[in-house]
């Protein structure tokens, strides 16, 4: 996108702020600031500045709990919508329960909110950072579920027409961590999500590494048994909101893990074989997914190609605890966080010839990707 903005702008409408720090409006605390910033509270708010700001040729950037964006150090040049949409209602149909939640309700929270009304269908997804409106955006998933499997509709704002409407999950075109919305940027504003969860149904634990967390448990596992381990998985591997530890400035996975065909598969086995990666008798780790693909934990390739956890330049590194987040220490720039991020994903590319796609959004930089740039 574009840098280049209209110098001279008519007075932006009520609520508009100019000049806003970005840093401390995302997990990373890094970043620039944005030229204008407006809290978003319900549709009306959202069109009147989406329309000014067209009128003056001004970027759209639409952030919420900032846990999924990587801000460049030179700021935003347009306006951001930072959304501020509030609101959960429930409705019953048996032992059907259909959960609407603003884009701006917290998304742990929510999960929260379900386990302990005895719903089915979100648990794994406990610990997440971030809204319950970015949910669909790019396909939430962890331990085993993807959060496709229960989003029956999205209601959307269409930026190019203004008209409200609701896009049924088939709309939606989810895949593996995306989606039509993060596909088509600038075309939908999310408002609110439906789930339909199962009331007093029985969770759903497919991940061997869950699986494993709660074997030491009697009897068969209740939604709260799976939240709790999950939260308890996501600690040890610093994946959760801390405000102490050294590792909370994150997005959490930097990297989406790739997902390879049989053959690809096989000869990405062999090649680290020969490399060395894989001592006799070890097999790759791999996970069956939909379709017939394999998921590949993009973690091992990043420490089988000399990255490894804990991993520090400056101010920025890997955490200590997962090789897929990369952290800030604090007092490091953006630029900084970059830099690092595509020194893995070429370091991944040479060792097995995988090139990595980052999980995050980027606002600020002259392409989508900048791990991509030369």
């Amino acid at each position: 996108m574009s840098q280049d903005v209209p110098l001279n702008v008519d007075p932006p409408p009520l609520g508009i702020g100019s000049a806003i720090s970005m840093a401390p409006l995302t997990s990373l605390e890094l970043g620039g600031t944005a030229r204008y910033l407006v809290e978003i509270a319900d549709t009306a708010a959202a069109t009147d500045a989406i329309r000014w700001a067209r009128r003056h040729d001004l970027p759209l950037a639409v952030i919420a709990g900032g846990s999924n964006v990587v801000v460049a150090d030179g700021g935003w040049p347009g306006l951001v919508l930072r959304v501020a949409m509030r609101g959960v209602a429930l409705e019953r149909e048996g032992d059907v329960v259909r959960v609407t939640a603003a884009a701006g309700e917290s998304w742990d929270e929510l999960v929260e909110r379900c386990v302990g009304e005895g719903l089915a269908g979100i648990e794994c997804l406990s610990g997440i950072p971030g809204s319950a409106g970015a949910t669909p955006i790019q396909n939430v998933g962890a331990y085993g579920r993807e959060v496709s499997e229960v989003i029956e509709q999205v209601r959307v704002l269409d930026l190019l027409t203004f008209d409200v409407r609701s896009l049924s999950g088939a709309e939606c075109g989810f895949g593996y961590r995306t989606s039509t919305i993060r596909e088509s940027p600038g075309r939908f504003l999310v408002l609110a999500v439906t789930f339909r969860l199962a009331r007093g149904g029985a969770p759903t634990v497919t991940y061997r590494e869950l699986d494993r967390a709660l074997g030491a448990r009697r009897g068969a596992p209740t939604v709260s048994d799976v939240r709790e381990a999950v939260l308890d998985l996501r600690r040890t591997k610093s994946m959760l909101v801390d405000e102490c530890h050294p590792n909370r400035r994150s997005v959490g996975s930097f990297f989406v893990n790739p997902v390879l065909g049989a053959d690809s598969l096989a000869a990405l086995e062999e090649k680290a074989r020969r490399s060395g990666a894989l001592l006799p008798g070890e097999s790759l780790p791999s996970f069956r997914i939909g379709d017939g693909g394999f998921k590949v934990p993009a973690a091992w390739l990043i420490e089988h190609s000399g990255f490894k956890k804990g991993l520090r330049r400056g101010a920025v590194g890997i955490s200590n605890a997962h090789a897929l987040a990369l952290v800030h220490h604090g007092g490091g720039t953006t630029a900084e966080l970059v830099a690092l991020a595509r020194d893995i994903r070429e370091g991944v590319a040479h060792r097995f010839g995988i090139e990595l796609q980052p999980e995050p959004v980027f606002l600020g930089f002259p392409t989508p990707n900048p791990l991509s740039d030369s």
